[in-house]
């Protein structure tokens, strides 16, 4: 890994920050950081810090709402069968979740399905289309994807009668298809306030909307609203706006009175505290996600629908069992995927990107897989697995500031299909072409990608003394939560530090130090996780440094004390 670039982001202007700072009654370096995060004024601090579910959209602010309301109102009375479709990762099962689990409050002939990952494969499948004709379906309700299913929709009408219903957060082509209605923020003749919704999101906008029509109270829609904040976290989507208010209200339902399934996936998980977004990221995300990745996301969907404790159990070990499986198909991928690009000269010393196939590699854990790589050698990445005879299917991470679709797209005469977007994309290929693929895709990566892109970079709120720090100032900064893009957890920079006593070492590879700010003489303890291979030696031959971190509670001993959590050290 090369070294980190910190990105310093801009200071305010000193009389806004000022002005802000007095009208709030709360320090400059606060202020500083509030307007950083486009709040200039109390009432939109307010709105901020206290977010209220009153302060949602109109749902019909979005194109093509009204469409879809009336036709969730005709199929509901004339007693058609209604299916719920949804992608098989997080946002898909939790949005399936959501919209089947409410409707079913009040109406009872639906179904729900999710494609299988293997055998059908991204969006929506004719096998899903063809059982939902075997089940009498007159109306498909399609979740988290839908947007380019232009040919599959027309086939569903034409061959079998069936409308859909698209609720789908993704870029669409020029064309939409020629749904009953097409719900998308992003449509470009889409004048909806909100464009970062989560596929889920867009659901729960569907139901509100529905809600608002009917006269159903919007308090039966909000008991589902942990399952919003586990979409909203795993998608990994800007949490401003209204998926701010998703997740703050989402995660007070899932720290106090969480749905059944979600209840039992934190005990089988041995997580019993309060959860964070990063901690849903972590421990629920990866868990719901192992279903579809190992075996089929049904599961996971019949665990968050469940309403028996015990069942529900039952099913959390099922996919507490998927998740071990995947972990071990991760590690061991990973290995292999890193000694590849080791022992490639090519790759280790010439190319600005990574693509990589084994036809053994299991097609769930691809992404994770690239995600890994980027972690040792930070630059775009696709990893490809054999999907099917003589074709290859490839997961692609980018690196931040890379648009990872547009690359893509240059290299698309090679591609059998890809979608996605400036992160992470998904694609298949022939296999005779991976070669050309791989030359063809490092020629776009190194046209376009700057070095400062091929850097891994650590942004920084501000520069403070260690002084500046104390109870009430993280109060304050934990207060700004839920912290997650675009409304990241600060980090802070020090300069000027040295050591009061020597490092410790912990399990031969974290570091403890005690942080002294001759300037003023704090001194605070920090934390580094896997730093003692590079940092002791550093540290020891090095009087003065700067550190990088955030601020964090560590209680031991029924004593709270803050600390600081390590993410660089310069000397």
């Amino acid at each position: 890994m090369s070294e980190k670039r910190w990105a310093y982001k801009t200071l305010p202007e000193k009389e806004i920050a000022e002005s802000l700072s007095k009208e709030l009654s709360i320090e400059r370096t606060l202020a500083n950081m509030l307007v950083q995060r486009g709040i200039h004024s109390f009432e939109e601090a307010k709105q901020f810090f206290r977010p209220q579910l009153e302060h949602l959209h109109d749902p019909f602010l979005m194109a093509d709402m009204s469409n879809a309301v009336s036709r969730i109102e005709e199929a509901i009375s004339q007693n058609q069968k209604i299916m719920i479709y949804g992608d098989y990762d997080v946002d898909g099962t939790t949005a399936v979740a959501l919209v089947y689990g409410f409707l079913c409050t009040f109406y009872k002939n639906l179904e729900y399905y999710n494609p299988d990952r293997y055998t059908e494969g991204y969006g929506v499948s004719i096998q899903g289309i063809e059982w939902a004709a075997e089940q009498g379906v007159s109306l498909i309700i399609c979740l988290d994807c839908g947007i380019k299913a232009q040919d599959k929709v027309k086939i569903a009408k034409e061959q079998y009668q069936i409308d859909f219903i698209i609720c789908d957060h993704h870029e669409p082509d020029e064309y939409l298809p020629e749904a009953s209605a097409v719900l998308d923020p992003k449509r470009k003749d889409c004048g909806y306030p909100y464009k970062e919704l989560t596929g889920n999101g867009v659901g729960f906008k569907l139901l509100q909307a529905y809600c608002i029509k009917n006269q159903v109270p919007l308090e039966n829609l909000y008991d589902f609203i942990d399952l919003c904040v586990v979409s909203i976290a795993s998608d990994i989507v800007p949490i401003t706006g209204e998926n701010r208010i998703l997740a703050y209200y989402g995660l007070k339902k899932l720290n106090e009175n969480p749905r059944i399934g979600l209840k039992a996936l934190k005990e089988v998980a041995g997580y019993n505290s309060n959860m964070s977004i990063e901690n849903v990221v972590f421990i629920l995300g990866p868990r719901i996600n192992a279903a579809g990745r190992i075996k089929h996301a049904k599961d996971s969907v019949r665990l968050l629908l469940s309403d028996n404790y015990e069942e529900a159990l039952e099913f959390a070990h099922e996919i507490q069992k998927h998740n071990l499986e995947r972990r071990g198909h991760d590690t061991r991928m990973t290995e292999e995927a890193l000694s590849m690009i080791a022992n490639d000269d090519w790759l280790v010393n010439k190319a600005k990107s990574t693509v990589l196939y084994r036809e053994d590699w299991h097609k769930g854990v691809i992404g994770i897989v690239a995600s890994r790589c980027i972690e040792k050698y930070y630059r775009p990445t696709i990893i490809f697995t054999k999907a099917k005879e003589q074709v290859a299917a490839g997961s692609a991470r980018s690196v931040s500031g890379f648009d990872l679709y547009a690359a893509i797209e240059e290299c698309s005469h090679l591609l059998e299909q890809f979608g996605g977007h400036k992160h992470a994309a998904g694609m298949t290929l022939s296999i005779d072409n991976l070669l050309p693929f791989q030359k063809e895709f490092d020629r776009i990566v190194s046209k376009y990608i700057t070095d400062e892109q091929l850097t891994p970079v650590i942004s920084i709120d501000l520069k403070i003394r260690l002084a500046d720090i104390s109870p009430k100032f993280y109060r304050i900064i934990n207060q700004m939560a839920p912290f997650g893009p675009d409304n990241m957890q600060p980090v802070f920079a020090t300069e000027n530090l040295s050591l009061k006593y020597t490092p410790r070492v912990m399990k031969e590879k974290h570091l403890r130090l005690e942080l002294f700010e001759e300037e003023t003489g704090a001194i605070f303890t920090a934390v580094g996780f896997g730093m003692a291979e590079e940092h002791f030696p550093k540290l020891i031959e090095n009087k003065y440094f700067k550190v990088a971190y955030q601020i964090d509670e560590n209680t031991f001993n029924n004593k709270t004390t803050l600390q600081l959590m390590l993410k660089d050290i310069k000397y």
